[in-house]
């Protein structure tokens, strides 16, 4: 372990396919330590994870830090949203977790919002309009289809909150991640029991709401974790919310992430209620807001185009009739659950690298098209954008954001952005410092700035006239051609 500075806070991300754990120095923002672990996820129509698995992982990664571990002061936990974590009375799993990308429930999230007033009620009670993603459609999805589950269910949990509980013994979750749920009004700031009665979801089974800057907890003693007992446990979050915190975002910045989902966000002053239900209202982990739009098929999605026709995924070549959404596992932003790929423009002279290029420009493509409604109307559109997660560092991601944003790009040094804002999160109920302050302190999103290129209207233009051209194909779905 590098001498420190300062205590030292531990920040978790547990994400999609891993969870990652660094060890931070408060003074400074040096990562000392740092593990990470692999879970599984299902295939086929459904996409579940055991929780446990999560919990072994965080075990796993955090004794892979080492000592540096056991001297650190506070823990946060930043974690894939939406999911739904369902437990028995002894608090163990009832059934693997329902996972964000998960979109079986799209009939439910149908019915819901017809059910319940309609996009415009919807957005104007929970800031969002739920889809498949949302918690509270899995939870109608499981009652519907496993109602056995449902009665062995004592408590339901989002993915952060169990490892948080698994820490403090205490059922806790914060603003920021209660917000995807569906059945947290954003107007109130409280759970909506007209949501949880229609639903048939007791109030008393969610766990209770943090303010930002609680220390919710301590680590309990146990042989499994290298904490120290006593060790301070902050309120965590969602890993989108626990991200912006990394990056110590301030209004109007926008940011791009690219990973197994993509999205793109920005802080807001202001409450957000998109009717249209293409940004989600999300709430950040400190007070005020983080609009949203989130797509299902991001770098995965392209990563499997290049292994399709044999070929690295950089190794994209220029090209101009050939159109390509990759919407592998149904989509999002725009809301097509049960769509899948479609390629449009194939000729004999086609090239594989141009069938990749047209992969990359189907998918930042669905991210921009939500860009400008994120943000608030004195935004200035001409600043950098962030362009962070696993795909960032990807040459051929970065050239397509430039082109088909017409925007500057920045592309922060800092790695592992969620994990680093759950260690914001930490630092700040160590010191008192708001999180997102304690990051700008850290500098993390310093970072080289690719300039800006000429905007390529006649490839977005394309996009879109493809897009509109087979809704109906894309509505209807594979499953039922």
């Amino acid at each position: 372990m590098s001498a420190a500075e300062g205590p030292l806070v531990v920040g978790v991300d547990t994400s999609t396919q891993s969870t990652k754990a660094l060890v931070v120095d408060v003074a400074t923002g040096a990562v000392v330590a740092s593990g990470q672990a692999p879970h599984t996820v299902s295939s086929g129509a459904g996409r579940e994870s055991d929780p446990r698995q999560w919990w072994d992982a965080l075990r796993e990664a955090l004794h892979q830090c080492g000592d540096a571990a056991r001297e650190a002061a506070a823990v946060s936990v930043g974690g894939q949203q939406h999911g739904l974590v369902t437990l028995d009375a002894q608090g163990a799993p009832v059934r693997p977790a329902l996972l964000w990308n998960d979109v079986r429930s799209a009939p439910q999230a149908r019915r819901l919002v017809e059910e319940l007033g309609g996009p415009k009620a919807w957005a104007e009670r929970s800031g969002s309009v739920p889809g498949p993603s949302f918690t509270v459609t899995k939870w109608a999805w499981l009652a519907e289809h496993e109602p056995e589950s449902v009665r062995a269910t004592a408590s339901v949990r989002l993915p952060h909150d169990y490892l948080t509980e698994r820490l403090t013994g205490l059922g806790t979750t914060d603003r920021g991640d209660a917000s995807g749920t569906g059945w947290w009004a954003s107007g109130t700031e409280a759970y909506d029991e007209e949501v949880l009665g229609h639903v048939g979801l007791d109030p008393a089974l969610l766990p209770r709401v943090a303010r930002p800057g609680e220390v919710v907890g301590t680590v309990r003693g146990s042989e499994d974790l290298p904490f120290s007992k006593g060790t301070l446990v902050a309120p965590g979050t969602g890993d989108n919310a626990a991200a912006a915190l990394g990056l110590g975002l301030r209004p109007g910045t926008a940011v791009l992430s690219l990973g197994t989902s993509g999205t793109v966000y920005a802080v807001s002053t202001q409450r957000s209620a998109d009717p249209t239900g293409t940004v989600a209202g999300f709430a950040d982990a400190r007070g005020d807001w983080l609009p949203l739009a989130c797509t299902l098929n991001c770098t995965l999605a392209v990563d499997r185009v290049a292994a399709l026709v044999g070929i690295d995924r950089e190794a994209v070549e220029p090209g101009t009739g050939v159109t390509l959404l990759p919407y592998l596992d149904g989509e999002r932003t725009p809301d097509l659950p049960h769509a899948s790929g479609l390629l449009h423009g194939l000729r004999h002279d086609t090239t594989r690298g141009q069938l990749l290029q047209a992969a990359y420009d189907g998918a930042v493509h669905s991210l921009l098209g939500a860009l400008d409604l994120v943000l608030d109307e004195d935004a200035n559109r001409s600043a950098p954008l962030l362009l962070i997660g696993g795909g960032a560092r990807g040459t051929a991601w970065q050239q397509t954001v430039r082109r088909l944003s017409g925007r500057p790009v920045q592309v922060p040094e800092a790695r592992e952005l969620v994990a680093l804002g759950a260690a914001a999160q930490a630092a700040g109920v160590l010191t008192g410092e708001d999180p997102a302050a304690v990051a700008r302190r850290w500098d993390t999103a310093r970072g080289p700035v690719l300039e800006a290129v000429e905007r390529d209207e006649a490839a977005l233009a394309q996009i879109t006239g493809v897009l509109s051209d087979a809704a109906a194909l894309l509505e209807r779905g594979a499953d039922q051609r």
